[in-house]
């Protein structure tokens, strides 16, 4: 595209449209100010929508219901071996991707937000220069960043199509469903995307540096995924570390250091899913007065103000929680301080999802915190072997589990193991915000049959401790023993 020479003024610049982006164009658009939306892509949407979560939760609906199937047949129900056409599964996936992004710009149009395809640099703290648009300048009152991240490259490769070294885009655009994969990093991506292609037919192998998987989660929320997924993956290899990854024709080498010693394994393609890091650095903010971390990070305060009074910053590219429901909130927060409201993000419950099988979900105070805080707590267990509908649906290997204060019964947070927790946690997150005791989520009523009634039966042995399946420890008996 040839670089124009149109200089326009703008109330609002939002750079990047994924869903912090768009959230904080949408809002600032609604509050009346001239917003005008940059990305380098032609519809809005970001990496999220394109090559992150959604399409990962695309392949992980069709992964499940090959993961169902076998379980129908304990009931007579028998189907004849499930075939893949890869090119129809992506061709649906590009499908729905396309159908969201028409849908963003869409919403985009109906608010007057001018949409406009090119790449940012900050000239200075007022001016932005674009390249690959017909747009030359952008002159503002205020920016919003919106950039998101992009993933941690291991070191001695370089991300590209024509790779048997594969990243999240990639992985979620697969060319070939490998044979045998190893994935590197046993986090949220490396478990979700394992998941993916261990349903889908691949022989799958995951490495993990650390001593345990999800050592962020408490045991007990996420014991029933560990002992379901060597049944996924062929080979679990904690505290491993990857010396070296040499690509060739037919195959990809990788040097292991276990606690065994150092080995080398064969591969056809290498899945490597260790962590992100901020896309900050191409942006000029050196020009700017934006102060950021020695990891990239940009600083900003609970208005997601950063070290420049004009220039706020929203989503992954901040030093926060990298989750999209959160930098949905941030750019909410940031188009309503710049629009003079009173706003500031003081979540207290934000619920984070495992979208693997089963799923994992929590929200607010985990019993680990609790222990380590030492906040007096008893913990609430309901498992869900007790549950006719987890019976029904064959996930009774789940749990709910609820953290509440010792002194008054407030709920502090809940955590499920399950089918379905990404929707059953909501409850909580509501419970936590409006700081609800046990007892009035137990006084709720829950439709039977359904596994919302764990979330219940778990609230009822606050005042009901000699129930049956009760489970109850305080803070100091430790979490994870």
């Amino acid at each position: 595209m040839v670089m124009g020479d149109m200089t326009m003024k703008v109330d609002v610049v939002v750079i990047g449209s994924g869903p912090g982006g768009y959230s904080a164009a949408f809002r600032a658009a609604d509050l009346g100010l001239d917003v005008t939306l940059v990305d380098s892509r032609e519809k809005p949407g970001g990496s999220n929508l394109y090559e992150g979560c959604i399409p990962s939760k695309i392949y992980l609906h069709q992964a499940q219901l090959l993961l169902d199937t076998p379980n129908a047949h304990t009931m007579g129900i028998h189907f004849p071996k499930a075939t893949i056409n890869l090119q129809q599964l992506r061709a649906g996936k590009d499908q729905i991707v396309d159908s969201l992004a028409n849908n963003l710009h869409q919403l985009s149009t109906q608010r007057g937000i001018q949409v406009i395809q090119g790449k940012v640099f900050f000239e200075n703290a007022t001016t932005l220069r674009l390249k690959d648009s017909e747009i030359a300048q952008l002159q503002f009152k205020h920016v919003i960043i919106a950039t998101g991240s992009v993933p941690l490259i291991f070191p001695g490769t370089t991300p590209s199509t024509d790779s048997k070294i594969i990243y999240s885009t990639g992985a979620l655009n697969p060319r070939v469903i490998p044979e045998k994969l190893l994935i590197i990093g046993g986090g949220y991506t490396g478990l979700e995307l394992g998941t993916i292609y261990a349903a889908f037919g691949s022989t799958v192998h995951l490495a993990e540096k650390q001593q345990d998987l999800l050592p962020g989660v408490d045991k007990d929320l996420s014991q029933p995924l560990k002992r379901k997924l060597p049944e996924l993956f062929a080979r679990i290899m904690v505290h491993t570390t990857v010396n070296k990854i040499t690509e060739h024709k037919d195959s990809v080498q990788v040097e292991l250091q276990t606690p065994e010693g150092v080995t080398t394994e064969s591969y056809d393609r290498v899945l490597v899913t260790i962590g992100r890091r901020p896309a900050s650095a191409e942006l000029g903010l050196e020009n700017t007065g934006v102060k950021r971390n020695e990891d990239g990070f940009i600083q900003t305060n609970p208005q997601q103000q950063t070290t420049a009074a004009n220039i706020f910053a929203v989503g992954d590219v901040t030093n926060g929680i990298m989750l999209t429901h959160t930098a949905i909130r941030e750019g909410r927060i940031a188009a309503e301080v710049i629009a003079g409201l009173p706003a500031a993000y003081d979540v207290r419950a934000v619920p984070n999802i495992l979208y693997t099988s089963p799923q994992i979900a929590w929200c607010g105070l985990t019993e680990r915190e609790a222990v380590e805080q030492h906040i007096p707590v008893i913990i609430l267990k309901h498992p869900w072997k007790y549950s006719a509908r987890a019976k029904i649906i064959g996930s009774t290997a789940g749990l709910t589990k609820v953290i509440v204060s010792q002194a008054d019964g407030r709920i502090l947070g809940a955590g499920i193991c399950g089918r379905r927790a990404e929707e059953l946690i909501s409850e909580w997150v509501l419970a936590i915000e409006l700081g609800a005791l046990a007892e009035d989520i137990e006084l709720c009523l829950h439709g039977y049959p359904t596994l919302a009634e764990a979330s219940g039966d778990a609230a009822e042995m606050f005042s009901c401790p000699a129930k049956v399946s009760i489970q109850q420890t305080t803070h100091s008996e430790g979490a994870n023993k």
